[in-house]
């Protein structure tokens, strides 16, 4: 059964991927611009990085069954990693230092429309209790 994960991860990757298009068509239509998509560091990986206005948001994508599934599913060990990479993001890209920050989620569930949460979490939220 050797084959069994791998058709599993790719599936599980293709469902990502469309869940990922459907937020990032989402945050189009509220008006943001996408900036990145798998924006990827060392330190971590961004699902997309989009900007309104002086917002620029980091956005984690989660596909669950149910919109409150997914919001659970990140957990403060994946808001530090995507904190961690959003300080990657910056270094490469100095102009938008000046931007109000926010890491939104945005939840995709099947028949339903995206979930958008805007300042989901923080990153001194998501960094505490670190030593």
């Amino acid at each position: 059964m050797t084959g069994a994960p791998t058709h599993a991860r790719r599936a599980a990757y293709g469902r990502g991927l469309g869940a990922e298009t459907r937020a990032a068509l989402w945050l189009r239509l509220k008006g943001y611009r996408i900036l990145a998509q798998r924006f990827a560091a060392p330190v971590g990986e961004i699902d997309l990085v989009a900007r309104r206005g002086r917002v620029l948001a980091f956005v984690e994508v989660k596909a669950r069954p149910t919109a409150d599934a997914a919001l659970f599913a990140v957990r403060r060990r994946q808001q530090r990693r995507i904190v961690r990479a959003a300080e990657a993001f910056l270094a490469r890209h100095p102009a938008f230092a000046a931007c109000d920050l926010r890491f939104d989620v945005i939840t995709v569930a099947p028949r339903r429309w995206p979930r958008h949460l805007p300042g989901a979490f923080t990153a001194d939220d998501s960094m505490a209790g670190i030593g």
